[in-house]
């Protein structure tokens, strides 16, 4: 076991001396904190910096983000990805204001409770903005600590997780934990990396069984992740009227309440011939799929797009129900999924 009062000691007064000058530092409101933490899931400091500010912005407070529409919220979150993420923030906050009086609770059960926060988050949170003494465990800290102590064990396993709160449980110090934990989340982001760790640089580096192994760069431990189900999709780029056919996606999955073009999907690729005929079988369209005007390739977690546009010129005056249909210049108040920004550009030329 390390000195746990050296280990404090030299990680807060790097973090003191080296801290990043960014925008949710700037005060402990939890909720802009809790803006933050969300924004930061699975995305890079730099891509999140723009959104969160015209994300305080224009929901400078919990009564903002609580009045306001899914539709606005999702908007803002638009290219962000991952958007559940807004999705759960807003129902969040709604539940702050109804439960708890537009309050951020400072109990961890009460945090876990809300939509989309799990132990890592009820963390920052707790102890940034209120000074919990909780820990914050996120894929920096995990690599940071399992250097430092020399742990083979799989970081992607729940166990292991639980075992790496357990040990920072034990560094964190009675005051100081929101700018212990920050401490830990920037030295793995800035100088205890996936790749080439700059050891010469860790204030910590004495007390690194890793270092000392010579095994910093073998660890974490990290088993690999499925790679992405591919997914082969057809959409439709169809005028009628001086108006586009745009749908709604369902309420709840994959890039929910958000717009798209008219599209089917399937596992696998299939011919021109089939896919004409799946659309006559599904939307009841008979239509000539000529020359594909745009391909897409996108990636999500989970699930790889390939993704092919057709113009439609010659069609019959019967669609599906569920179509709606807008103006081109409408198409930029609506909230379209990353992999078809670049199409609605061309469409709006």
């Amino acid at each position: 076991m390390v000195d746990v009062d050296i280990f404090q000691d030299k990680l807060l007064t790097w973090y003191k001396e080296s801290k990043r000058d960014l925008p949710w530092r700037k005060n402990k409101d939890p909720y802009r904190i809790w803006v933050s933490e969300i924004m930061l899931q699975q995305t890079k400091v730099d891509t999140v910096i723009p959104y969160y500010e015209r994300f305080l912005k224009r929901f400078p407070t919990i009564e903002h983000l609580s009045e306001a529409k899914e539709e606005e919220v999702l908007k803002l979150w638009e290219g962000l990805g991952y958007y559940s993420r807004a999705k759960n923030l807003w129902l969040g906050v709604k539940e702050v204001k109804e439960s708890y009086g537009g309050q951020v609770p400072n109990a961890k059960q009460e945090m876990l409770s809300l939509p989309g926060i799990g132990p890592y988050t009820a963390g920052a949170i707790l102890s940034i903005a209120y000074e919990k003494k909780v820990p914050a465990v996120d894929g920096n800290v995990m690599r940071v600590i399992a250097r430092i102590f020399h742990l083979f064990e799989d970081i992607t396993k729940a166990k292991t997780r639980m075992m790496i709160e357990q040990i920072v449980d034990t560094l964190i110090p009675e005051q100081g934990a929101g700018e212990f934990n920050q401490g830990l989340m920037e030295l793995g982001a800035m100088v205890c990396t996936p790749k080439q760790p700059q050891c010469l640089l860790c204030p910590l580096v004495d007390i690194c069984k890793g270092r000392k192994e010579g095994n910093q760069e073998n660890l974490p431990v990290k088993s690999k992740k499925r790679a992405p189900r591919r997914v082969f999709r057809i959409s439709l780029v169809l005028q009628y009227n001086d108006k586009l056919a745009i749908v709604k996606r369902p309420k709840e999955g994959l890039l929910a309440n958000m717009y798209e073009l008219p599209s089917l999907e399937n596992d696998l690729p299939l011919t021109i011939e089939e896919w004409e005929e799946a659309m006559f079988h599904r939307l009841g369209l008979m239509v000539h799929l000529k020359d594909e005007w745009i391909n897409v390739q996108h990636t999500f977690s989970h699930i790889h797009w390939d993704l092919k546009i057709y113009k439609i010129d010659e069609i019959v005056d019967i669609f599906p129900e569920e179509w709606i249909w807008v103006k081109k210049e409408q198409l930029k108040q609506l909230t379209f999924p990353k992999a078809y920004h670049a199409v609605i550009e061309n469409i709006q030329k």
